[in-house]
């Protein structure tokens, strides 16, 4: 019963981590665009997104990482024999070391952003806010198929689900682009 506890502690903390994952990089893309606009608009706005990404990050994210670290090791320490030997945990274990380091990535936008350094485009940011979604897809089926099959047709499906997200990415940036230019056409029609 204890196991059960634990698991369910773990899968919870999986889902705050991915919480603030998410919306700690949608926070810095506001905060890029806001770097556009005039003065005080600007200030005002980067100030407030420097006040929300602190609160999720220390509040939430971090917390909900380590708890999930604790968790997790405790959680499969009950059947340690058969995870150690499952090619599939290995290699979940692999994909669970490229969300750390993309935590830890987005930890250095965040520092970046926080002492007024814009280094990426929101483009470029929507694209890595993409990255923690595919981790997500090849985690979830890497723990549910528990197979090597089932995780090379996984593996397939997540290669396609990658490229219909940067598809989709493309479009709306085309998309905003085109928006853009049109405001900024009727703006200078109307002068």
């Amino acid at each position: 019963m204890t196991y059960l506890y634990i698991k369910a502690l773990h899968i919870i903390f999986i889902v705050t981590w991915f919480a603030g994952l998410f919306y700690i990089v949608r926070l810095f893309i506001y905060h890029t665009e806001a770097e556009t606009k005039e003065e005080p608009e600007k200030s005002i706005l980067q100030n407030q997104f420097k006040i929300m990404s602190k609160r999720l990050w220390y509040g939430i994210t971090w917390p909900s990482m380590i708890l999930t670290l604790i968790f997790g090791p405790w959680a499969w320490s009950y059947n340690f024999a058969f995870y150690l030997t499952s090619p599939f945990f290995i290699l979940k274990l692999c994909f669970v070391g490229a969300l750390i380091l993309y935590h830890f990535q987005c930890h250095v936008i965040f520092k970046q952003l926080q002492n007024g350094v814009v280094k990426y485009s929101s483009f470029k940011l929507r694209l890595w806010n993409e990255v923690a979604t595919v981790l997500l897809v090849a985690i979830v089926f890497l723990i549910v198929l528990k197979s090597n099959t089932g995780f090379v047709w996984g593996m397939l499906g997540l290669i396609v689900f990658t490229a219909t997200l940067l598809l989709a990415i493309k479009l709306y940036k085309k998309s905003r682009d085109k928006k853009e230019k049109e405001i900024e056409t009727n703006s200078t029609d109307t002068n």
